[in-house]
């Protein structure tokens, strides 16, 4: 049931504590911290269901607790106060437990409980059961641990227009806890001015983001995160001679690579380059969902040579490895079964 609700980013210890409300064995207890795009209500519908597919059988009509094989709750979701038929947020009997207060403790004590005002540090403090907890010696390990991220130093992850880039790599960077770097195209004025005339405006358009991408990496690239795993990137430099040999005259792209190549000789490659491939259909579709404006009359043409000046390019990188992954029939954005499928993909 790995990251199938979400990113697990901190795990307490496992205690081991007596049974509660009945004669039985102990319980082991533990809390984690989750990121999730999913609402609370669908996030405890899926722990419902891996409560059953861990075997817990719920006997109907039987009053007060009971031995169970495992049991999962949602104790905080964030700083929501939520009271559904089937929810509620924060638990109604965490202040009372220190099976709960103690583990969670460990993972968020200045966290503030929206109903008391209290953090779970003050609230461990005057809670009034008197159980004694012990921790074992085995701990739980956080599901990120079935990927070998000590391969990569550094990640660029490529692709077309519109083929989710930036989106995978944001998703990763705050699943993997990686240094984040992001093409910055939103302030070029040439952009748009591009898509209305390119031949006008392509070797404009090509040197600002040339000049603009020579800044980045030496103000970002460079200066390597102690306290990040890797960094990830939704961009490798190299897409300029792509893109420029599309689009500028012959002349230009000599001269464009002259100037390339003396800013760019002693640059960091990425350990591992990831192309996401996407129809141009499917492409055209994402183009027209993000709704930039500037972007609505882009030609099949021009994607086509794009994909095909990638494709060549990636073909004759020896020292780099590259993974081309086909998403054209994925949605890793809103389908967490694509996602992570492409991350088998990515770091397998």
């Amino acid at each position: 049931m790995h990251f199938k609700i979400g990113t697990v980013k901190a795990i307490s210890k496992v205690y081991a504590s007596p049974a509660f409300g009945f004669d039985g064995d102990d319980f082991l207890n533990a809390c984690l911290v989750l990121n999730s795009d999913l609402e609370p209500e669908a996030v405890l519908h899926a722990l419902l269901a891996i409560e059953v597919s861990l075997g817990r059988v719920r006997a109907e009509g039987v009053e007060g607790y009971q031995a169970r094989t495992v049991d999962l709750d949602i104790i905080f979701s964030e700083e929501d106060i939520i009271s559904t038929d089937t929810l509620e947020v924060p638990h109604p009997e965490m202040s009372k437990r220190q099976f709960v207060l103690l583990p969670l403790h460990d993972i968020v004590p200045n966290m503030v409980h929206p109903i008391l005002h209290k953090t779970v540090s003050e609230l461990l403090a005057s809670c009034g059961d008197t159980s004694v907890l012990e921790p074992i010696s085995q701990n739980l390990n956080s599901p990120r641990g079935r990927y070998n991220l000590s391969k990569y130093k550094y990640i660029a992850v490529e692709g077309n227009i519109g083929a989710g880039k930036t989106s995978l790599a944001t998703k990763m960077a705050n699943d993997f806890s990686a240094t984040l770097i992001l093409e910055r195209f939103a302030d070029n004025p040439f952009l748009p001015k591009f898509y209305e005339d390119m031949q006008r405006y392509a070797f404009p358009l090509e040197m600002s983001f040339l000049a603009d991408r020579y800044q980045q990496i030496h103000e970002d690239l460079l200066q390597l995160d102690m306290f990040k795993d890797f960094i990830i990137s939704d961009y490798d430099v190299f897409k300029s001679l792509i893109f420029s040999k599309v689009t500028l005259s012959e002349d230009e792209f000599n001269l464009y690579g002259k100037l390339f190549d003396l800013m760019h000789r002693n640059l960091i490659k990425p350990d591992l380059y990831v192309f996401l491939y996407q129809s141009t259909a499917r492409l055209q579709a994402n183009i027209k969902a993000r709704g930039r404006h500037y972007e609505q009359d882009i030609a099949n043409d021009y994607l086509e040579k794009i994909n095909a000046g990638y494709l060549e390019f990636l073909k004759n990188q020896a020292d780099v490895e590259v993974k081309i992954i086909d998403i054209t029939d994925r949605d890793f954005v809103k389908n967490r079964e694509d996602y992570l499928w492409v991350l088998g993909e990515v770091f397998g």
